[in-house]
């Protein structure tokens, strides 16, 4: 993109705004260097990143990376072979390494979420022994530690030792009665790095040993003792061994970075990049920013469009003084559909048609370098290979180039390096000459950018392109509203309008003289009254147009809204219908394994009694004098009666006269008993292995397997069935299911009691009872209440009004 175009649409300043994101200073370069990409595959993963690094930032903040001061300095030492790093760059450099593994593992700590930023973590390769291998030698001061190597830990220990020697020599000479009269002053110093006392120059000779100088006046010389200088001279040797030691120290530590080179070009890559994202991703949290739509056939629309550095919250990264002259940006919609390739934008001056022109091109540019852009959702942009820009008045003294001359240069080159798809924005083209040949000329520039296949977005005062625009096919009008009594400018775009200028108007809410605005009344001709009469009554009609539109597509969203919360009332319903089917059901298993029990119970008694029938029954036989062989086939007889009575007790519906009649098939219509219980229904309808079942107005699904057939559907034919059966009544209970009392009950059995009235309560209509529980102590109560807390059936529960029991009973309120 050309430098100058990203200057004219302030394209920089968006990215002033980005920088000053940047957590590292290696992101910062990366940020100053974004430029809009021409590939729509490249654009739209960058926007896709964008979009997921906003996510990661809403829920985890932003990337754990860290960067000292000097880092910039360390990666350019780091690019010197054979010359180490200082100790305090050295520091940095694998702090900042080690903060970029740290944004891996973070990342990698959400599997599947994130996948373009697990992709990107995914290059890198671990620094962890080098960071450590720092960190051992090197503390946060950048200071090295004695423990970087055993050679230095012994020199560092040899040192302390010359020196504690050296300081006790030096202190006896300054402690000394007979030594310390020749002192200036009785305190230790340096000079030339070695240990020297300030003697007093008449006393030179006292005291023996090396001047290393003497002070401005002469008075002080600064004197070596002889006893310290071999001591001293140890102390040197030692520190150029401490130099050379740290040195090789430093080199090895950095070697090992520069070692990688491969490895160390991918950190820094991918900290550039992760960098960039999370700029990206704060940025659009700033503008409350969407990630665009790309169209591929040219439609452009951008919904409630804003400057960005209209708000002033962009604008506060900027300048802080700016801040308070930024205001809100009346958003503005900004649309091109196929097949029309031209939007001519008219109004008055000071209406915002620059503004919208600038907006345009700048969201362009943003949707291109990965940026969101502030707009609504839905907003949509091609991918431009070419953008280019005519506003503002170039005129150059220096370059001979009047405002006229200025503006046809910059076309003609537009023309020159146009390749499309390209978006050209002309700002009042053809101004500064003859209003009838500009008219004109800008006619033909406008055809000719259309012909050749380029978005044109201009604006103009021009009638002559007026007129030509809602002509023309393939050119869509449109032009800024504003208030018909005042004539202050809406900043709303209203299509298919030709608009008016409306200069003398605006000249007068300016402050010129109303004799100046009068006369200006005056020159104009009968054919332009005529004309303004006329463009008056449209724009009357267009924005009685647009108010229409803009009332459609508000009762539009309103129906939106309501058919999707009426889809979600929907899904919540069936859901619930779900849940309490499920519940349903649970119950009816518990209940039919519960009869069951209750069943066999009652077959171990029948058959104990009936074992106790055959004994005396043979006892009677016996006595009788029948035989034994008698009595046992008689015995036998009565046990296998027995057995078959048993049997059909056991499967209900199938009695001992017919054992192997076959079941009767479930169709819709048909009276069935679900589950093996007495509770009966309607089977409605029959889906493969399913069935829905009216039970007393209300559905269940069931198993076709689980219900058995008491009465055909209406017409069909049926076989007679035995009548010998067990059903056990599970039936809700007649009579009143709309109060329970509980008073006398413990608050076990009060809520044994209250689950079973809930539970009959379930089959009905009945949506709210009232427990009678009665005052007390209140503990009643309040078991009751932390029971009806967490059951599945109850929506709320109330005291009872005054007249209904008050504090001694609860209303309950029963889910649908």
């Amino acid at each position: 993109m050309n430098p100058a175009l990203l200057r004219a649409l302030e394209f920089d300043r968006i990215i002033d705004a980005l920088a000053s994101f940047a957590l590292t200073p290696v992101g910062r370069t990366c940020m100053r260097a974004e430029t809009p990409q021409t590939d729509r595959a490249a654009v739209a993963q960058a926007l896709a990143a964008t979009s997921e690094t906003v996510r990661y930032v809403e829920q985890y903040g932003v990337f754990p990376l860290r960067a000292g001061a000097g880092l910039e300095q360390a990666l350019q030492g780091l690019a010197v072979e054979g010359r180490p790093l200082d100790a305090l760059q050295l520091r940095i450099l694998a702090d900042f390494v080690a903060s970029i593994g740290d944004a891996q593992a973070a990342v990698a700590r959400t599997p599947g979420a994130f996948p373009i930023l697990q992709t990107l973590v995914s290059r890198l390769a671990p620094f962890s022994e080098e960071v450590a291998a720092v960190r051992r030698a090197i503390d946060v001061n950048g200071e090295v530690l004695d423990d970087a190597s055993p050679r230095l830990a012994s020199i560092r220990e040899r040192l302390r030792r010359q020196r504690t020697k050296l300081r006790t020599t030096l202190e006896q000479f300054v402690k000394g009665r007979d030594t310390a009269k020749y002192l200036q002053e009785t305190v230790v110093t340096q000079r030339n790095g070695r240990a020297v006392l300030m003697v007093r120059a008449e006393h030179r000779g006292s005291v023996p040993g090396i001047v290393h100088g003497a002070s401005a006046s002469g008075a002080t010389l600064f004197l070596e003792p002889m006893a310290g200088v071999e001591i001293n001279n140890d102390i040197v040797a030692a520190e150029e061994e401490e130099a050379e030691e740290i040195f090789r120290i430093l080199l090895e530590l950095t070697d090992r970075f520069r070692h990688r080179p491969g490895d160390f070009r991918v950190s820094i890559g991918v900290a550039e990049e992760l960098d960039l994202l999370q700029a990206r991703a704060r940025l659009a949290h700033l503008m409350n920013a969407v990630e665009p739509v790309l169209s591929t056939n040219g439609h452009l629309e951008l919904r409630e469009a804003r400057h960005p550095l209209l708000q002033a919250a962009v604008v506060a990264r900027l300048d802080d003084a700016a801040e308070r002259r930024a205001t809100t940006p009346v958003p503005v919609d900004v649309r091109l559909t196929p097949p029309a390739r031209v939007l001519l934008i008219t109004g008055p001056n000071t209406g915002g048609k620059t503004v919208a022109l600038k907006t345009t091109g700048l969201l362009a540019l943003m949707a291109q370098a990965g940026l969101h852009i502030p707009a609504a959702a839905g907003s949509t942009l091609p991918v431009f290979r070419t953008l280019f820009a005519d506003i503002g008045d170039e005129q150059s003294i220096s370059a001979s180039l009047s405002t006229f001359s200025a503006h046809i240069t910059n076309i003609a080159a537009m023309d020159r390096a146009m390749q499309l798809p390209a978006l050209v924005l002309l700002d009042e083209v053809g101004t500064g000459t003859d209003p009838a040949e500009g008219g004109a000329l800008a006619t033909a520039i406008i055809a000719h950018f259309k012909e050749r296949g380029a978005l044109v977005f201009a604006t103009t005062h021009y009638d002559a392109l007026k007129t030509w625009g809602t002509a023309t096919d393939g050119v869509t009008t449109a032009a800024f509203a504003f208030d018909p009594h005042t004539f202050a400018p809406s900043y709303r775009l209203i299509y298919g309008a030709p608009g008016r200028s409306l200069a003398i108007e605006i000249s007068r809410r300016l402050g010129l003289p109303a004799a100046v605005i009068a006369a200006a009344r005056n020159h104009l001709s009968d054919d332009r009254k005529r004309l303004d009469a006329h463009l008056e009554r449209v724009d009357a009609q267009a924005r009685a147009l647009d108010s229409e539109r803009r009332k459609l597509e508000r009762e539009r969203a309103a129906l939106a809204d309501q058919n999707a919360a009426l889809r979600l009332r929907e899904s919540a319903v069936a859901e619930r219908e779900s849940r309490l089917a499920k519940r349903v059901n649970e119950k009816l298993d518990d209940r039919l394994r519960q009869a069951r029990k209750d069943i066999d119970d009652v077959i171990a008694q029948l058959r104990e009694k009936s074992e106790t029938l055959i004994e005396q029954a043979s006892a009677r036989a016996a006595r009788a004098a029948v035989s034994t062989g008698e009595a046992g086939a008689a015995r036998a007889e009565a046990s296998a009666a027995v057995n078959r009575i048993v049997e059909g007790l056991r499967q209900p519906g199938a009695g001992p006269a017919a054992p192997n009649e076959p079941l009767r098939p479930v169709t819709v219509g048909a009276r069935v008993a679900v589950g093996g219980l007495g509770l009966e229904g309607i089977v409605v309808s029959v889906d493969g292995r399913n069935a829905e079942v009216d039970v007393r107005g209300k559905r269940m699904r069931a198993k076709v397997a689980d219900l058995r057939v008491t009465a055909a559907a209406p017409g069909a034919a049926s076989k007679p069935v035995a009548s010998v059966r067990v059903n056990v009544d599970l039936q809700p209970r007649d009579g009143l299911l709309s109060e329970l009392n509980v008073i006398g009950c413990t608050v076990d059995q009060a809520v044994d009691r209250v689950s079973k009235f809930l539970d009959d309560a379930l089959v009905t209509d009945v949506r709210e009872i009232r427990i009678v529980h009665g005052h007390g102590t209140g503990s009643l109560r309040r078991g009751l209440e932390s029971f009806l807390k967490g059951h599945p059936l109850v929506m709320k529960f109330t005291p009872a009004p005054p007249n209904q029991g008050g504090g001694g009973a609860t209303i309950v309120e029963l889910k649908d």
